[in-house]
């Protein structure tokens, strides 16, 4: 479903974009299947955003090494992902799509934003401090990736970054990182703004409502694959967590879960939320009916995904034409940046 798609400013006013050239920039890691959380909260933002503006997307498989992975699967990861995302509606011919380990200027200025942020800053980010909790062990990069991070939206002009509410401290670093580098050394770089859509934005756990959707839950049943067996997500739903006195209506503080399916169920059929509970006096029916609207979602874009995923040697090709996109941008830029900080060219 592709229409209308209002945002949330840093400053919590709505903006609703306009048919413009301006530059749409956001990363995803290849890290396995992805859930529904990161289909209605981010890809399917993605897949508007490439009509009406310039639209850059970037498998992010470099911050895929921040904790230690299988060389083979991150390989099949990457190729899973891309896959995925052309399944989902993003054109190649309509956005530019890549992986990031193929432009060497993100780890170029990924650099220099490592000089231009403080450890201070980094050490502020909750992020790490809640992967650092879970891994045996932790990697500087799992410390530093916030610059890289930075590098990433700055090579390309951003002026919109469309993330999750548990982006937008990151965001706001890539933002202080820009400005402080334009102060220190000359007008280099667009300074982005952070847009979070107004639905949507967290798709919360199944069985744990008040936790966001993840793939570190301890409950699978609370959490719902895009390429999952269709009988699967059905009967998650059908468990989903709810409560006890069986009123439908849009309530986060005290029924978390039924504002869960409410939320899940707009964000499919771009309906309000508030019109929907109207339409229900039964959980029974809300979690069919939420069930029934996932499964004809994903349903198209797990065939879509079949087809392309028989054909490696195309996405690969995809990629390569995607790079060479992307790096036509980013040479400039990152060109720009060492100059303007003081680093002969060479030439």
């Amino acid at each position: 479903m592709v229409g209308i798609l209002r945002w949330r400013r840093r400053d919590g006013t709505t903006l609703t974009p306009r048919m413009s050239t301006q530059r749409v920039f956001s990363g995803i890691q290849p890290s396995g299947d992805p859930h529904l959380g990161n289909l209605l909260g981010a890809i399917q933002n993605y897949v508007r955003y490439q009509h009406g503006h310039d639209a850059v997307y970037c498998i992010v498989d470099l911050h895929a090494l921040t904790t230690p992975k299988d060389p083979d699967e991150l390989r099949a990861n990457t190729l899973r992902m891309t896959n995925l995302l052309m399944a989902a509606g993003l054109d190649p011919e309509r956005c530019i799509l890549f992986a990031q380990s193929h432009v060497p200027e993100h780890a170029q200025l990924g650099w220099l934003m490592e000089t231009t942020v403080s450890f201070g800053e980094l050490s502020r980010m909750t992020q790490f401090k809640d992967k650092a909790d879970r891994s045996e062990f932790i990697s500087a990069s799992l410390f530093t990736y916030p610059a890289l991070q930075a590098a990433d939206i700055l090579l390309y002009d951003t002026n919109f970054v469309p993330v999750g509410d548990d982006q937008r401290q990151h965001l706001e670093l890539s933002r202080d990182a820009a400005q402080r580098f334009n102060s220190r050394f000359g007008e280099t770089f667009v300074v982005p703004e952070h847009v979070i859509p107004e639905i949507a934005a967290r798709v919360m756990d199944l069985q744990r409502p008040n936790d966001k959707m993840s793939k570190t839950a301890a409950a699978e049943n609370g959490l719902i694959y895009v390429l999952e067996d269709l009988k699967s997500i059905e009967k998650k739903f059908k468990r989903a967590v709810t409560d006890s006195d069986d009123e439908v209506r849009l309530d986060w503080e005290n029924k978390p879960g039924v504002s869960n399916l409410l939320e899940i169920l707009s964000a499919v059929t771009g309906t309000d939320p508030h019109e929907l509970a109207g339409n229900y006096t039964q959980y029974g029916a809300l979690k069919v009916d939420t069930a029934e609207a996932v499964v004809e979602l994903v349903r198209p874009i797990q065939e879509r995904f079949a087809e392309l995923n028989a054909d490696p040697a195309e996405t690969m090709r995809i990629l390569r034409t995607g790079a060479e996109k992307a790096s036509a941008i980013a040479s400039v830029v990152y060109d720009r940046a060492r100059d303007a900080i003081g680093l002969l060219g060479p030439e």
